[in-house]
């Protein structure tokens, strides 16, 4: 399987992960093999609000997320690799969100930016995430 198609499914599964917990529809039992397993130690995640966030806090987050947003849907496009060195891949990726309850807007979109080691299954090292304009958002949001 290519390097795209790789890091496509890990995004696209994971976020698919996300809705399952937060609409509390997936076994709790998931969340260590599904999201915690693929985080590095030292893994930051920066929200479009820009803080920044330790491994530990994102992790204490979405495990405290359980079953707290029924009608939150997001979906996944435009993954592309933007940098490729050994077992390195930085890439990007939209994510379009419906019914959230944690953003200032409940349908929203961002572009995120990754950093991930190829490993079995991939770790992720790095993750930012900027608002896609209202403009953009509006023009594009996808039927979820």
């Amino acid at each position: 399987m290519a390097t795209l198609e790789i890091v496509r499914k890990e995004i696209v599964d994971l976020h698919d992960f996300f809705t399952e917990w937060f609409n509390g529809t997936a076994d709790r039992d998931q969340l260590e093999p599904r999201f915690l397993s693929r985080l590095h130690e030292d893994v930051q995640f920066i929200p479009p609000e820009g803080q920044v966030m330790s491994g530990a806090f994102l992790k204490e987050g979405i495990a405290r997320g359980y079953g707290t947003n029924a009608d939150f849907r997001s979906k996944i496009r435009d993954v592309n690799i933007r940098y490729e060195r050994g077992d390195l891949v930085l890439a990007t990726y939209t994510e379009w969100q419906t019914g959230s309850k944690v953003s200032a807007e409940a349908n929203n979109a961002r572009i995120t930016t990754v950093l991930v080691e190829m490993t079995d299954p991939l770790t992720w090292l790095h993750i930012q995430e900027t608002w896609l304009p209202d403009a953009v958002r509006d023009a594009g949001m996808p039927s979820l």
